[in-house]
């Protein structure tokens, strides 16, 4: 018997849009969620913009108890995580507590509370140092406070892969769900936008230094100059299909047809890069072909050689501007592990409503990249199956295809 994996509740929090439909609004309508950053004083550094959640107040989320035992990031997939099991209308005596697992992704843990915490000690002492220091940085933290806070005893896992990592988690969450888990808790966040954790996003060399907001995060433009880092993520319910239904689930939003993940082979190797192979191995996956698939949510890594490299992959798959393609995180910046869940999302709303987001910015698209990238308007389309790719540095490729269900 073949186990569907199907959405049955849906969570974003992103710089341009606090909530699902918030979020859909915003980038529907062009709304740009990168902004110079105001998290402490960048005048000194070479970059200054980041994509930045300025309407969250962590104590209208969660309690106040929590509040000195956890990152902002922690902060974000707690809310999410609600928000995504109110939308399916989950709580904690819908099914058996080891029915009801948590699989989430985070590739930077907790930056900014440990950052404090190291101010404290270097000015201070050691005995200032909060306690929870010990788990509040750990990249399992999202994954504990959300099976504790929901009481979710089933698998639980975190998985660290830079940008596919949110990608992987929920593939990962659908080979626990086929081996018997009803639910699981999905999704990636991440933010690191503290003088240290921007540092370490600076150093890798691929942050766009371009001031003006509208300009420094260009996927797929001849003008491409490097991404943008943001901070947020998207949380995703997924259930076994009979299970969703004879529980009664308010809605089914999609179902995750495909997964594959790649590595790219060693440079100087001469062999090709593996997101195409990704892509065809998730479609194979979903038992579909080029086809079949309406749109491609891309990577967009917004620098030459990473835009170049997708567009190679998505032209060999699917033929010369041989399907649309989107990247709405052009205006909320690179989200690390929380990007691929946020397109995960925002694929899931376009089948919804038949409607692809546009490439915020982008205008000048070089032709021999020969792909056809949704850009200025929206563009309404009848949307039944999607493709979602996410690469993290030194060659992580992971591909997902959502479809209606």
């Amino acid at each position: 018997m073949t186990v569907r994996t199907v959405v049955t509740g849906v969570a974003v929090a992103a710089p341009n849009g606090l909530g699902t439909e918030d979020y859909w609004k915003a980038v529907l309508a062009g709304q740009n969620g990168i902004s110079e950053l105001v998290r402490f004083d960048a005048t000194g550094y070479p970059s200054r913009l980041a994509g930045q959640i300025l309407d969250f107040e962590a104590k209208d989320h969660i309690p106040s108890r929590l509040l000195p035992q956890t990152d902002v990031s922690t902060r974000y997939a707690i809310a999410a995580a609600a928000w995504a099991l109110e939308d399916a209308a989950v709580g904690p005596d819908t099914l058996p507590d080891y029915d009801m697992g948590v699989s989430l992704s985070t590739a930077q843990g907790g930056f900014e509370f440990t950052h404090q915490e190291f101010q404290k000690l270097w000015s201070k002492g050691p005995e200032y140092v909060s306690v929870y220091e010990s788990f509040a940085w750990f990249y399992a933290v999202n994954t504990g406070q959300v099976s504790i806070r929901n009481a979710m005893r089933g698998p639980g896992i975190a998985l660290v892969g830079e940008q596919a990592g949110g990608l992987d988690v929920v593939g990962h969450a659908r080979r626990v769900i086929r081996r018997g888990t009803r639910l699981v808790v999905s999704g990636g966040v991440d933010s690191a936008l503290d003088p240290w954790g921007y540092t370490s996003q600076l150093s890798g060399g691929l942050v766009s230094t371009v001031d003006d907001p509208a300009r420094a995060y260009l996927p797929f433009d001849r003008a491409a100059s490097g991404h943008v880092p943001g901070e947020g993520g998207a949380v995703l319910v997924l259930e076994e299909a009979g299970s969703a239904r004879d529980r009664g689930a308010p809605k089914v939003w999609g179902e995750i047809a495909g997964y594959a993940a790649t590595f790219d082979p060693r440079p100087g190797s001469g062999l090709p890069p593996g997101l195409r192979r990704a892509a065809e191995l998730a479609l194979a996956d979903a038992g579909l072909e080029p086809g079949d698939i309406d749109v491609v949510f891309a990577d967009a890594a917004g620098s030459t050689a990473g835009d170049r490299a997708e567009a190679d992959a998505i032209r060999e798959v699917f033929g010369p501007r041989g399907v649309a393609v989107t990247a709405p995180k052009a205006s909320i910046g690179r989200l690390c592990a929380g990007g691929g869940p946020v397109d995960l999302a925002t694929a899931l709303l376009s089948i919804r409503d038949g409607v692809v987001p546009a490439t915020a910015h982008t205008s000048d698209v070089p032709e021999e990249y020969g792909i056809d990238l949704v850009t200025g308007e929206p563009r309404t389309l009848a949307v039944r199956a999607a493709l979602v790719l996410g690469r993290g540095r030194w060659g992580f490729n992971s591909a997902v295809v959502v479809t209606a269900g």
